[in-house]
């Protein structure tokens, strides 16, 4: 069953045995991002190689800490996520890809501002819950494990998990008052 934060914490890009490429990044309005990926089999070759190449483009990516497979043309519920080199960051675990996650609990909600790739030119206030459970599982190996995630990390995985859902931040803002501008590009 789970083995939740130290298996989360343990996980590395190496355990796929597949070199990633650096594949390019969606912009709104494409299609696939507006449509609610396919679950996936974790142990199947393409997804393997899918979600090395995630990894690899999130690392070359500045201030990214999250990229899910529609983000880069691909339908399915496949993300990468990586909040440690953040300012904003408490606590994290690291690097890890999961597949066909699901929140299974979420509490504390707080508004904060996001950004995202695929929507370069804005920013908005987002709420989000600020404590989160969500249950995937690993690519490669298709084990399943549960990751218990707070704060910024936390607010992370909603971002890609909305993303596998066909939903972009913007989706999530109160309005048109709390989208902006964005001032600063990584």
């Amino acid at each position: 069953m789970s083995k939740g934060r130290d298996r989360v914490l343990a996980w590395s890009a190496a355990e796929l045995g597949e070199e990633g490429r650096v594949l390019d990044v969606v912009r709104a309005p494409a299609t696939v991002l507006s449509t609610i990926g396919g679950r996936v089999d974790p142990r199947a070759p393409e997804t393997v190689q899918l979600a090395a190449d995630l990894v690899a483009t999130m690392r070359v990516s500045p201030g990214c800490v999250g990229l899910a497979a529609p983000q880069v043309g691909v339908g399915a519920r496949v993300f990468a996520v990586d909040v440690s080199a953040h300012p904003k960051t408490r606590d994290h675990h690291g690097t890890f890809v999961l597949c066909n996650a699901e929140v299974v609990e979420a509490s504390r909600n707080e508004k904060a501002r996001e950004g995202c790739m695929s929507v370069p030119d804005l920013t908005g206030d987002v709420k989000r819950a600020t404590r989160l459970v969500v249950r995937g599982q690993l690519p490669g190996t298709g084990e399943e494990v549960t990751v218990t995630a707070n704060a910024f990390e936390a607010r992370a995985l909603q971002h890609e998990i909305d993303h596998c859902d066909g939903l972009l931040f913007l989706d999530r803002a109160a309005g048109a008052h709390a989208i902006y501008a964005r001032k600063t590009y990584l």
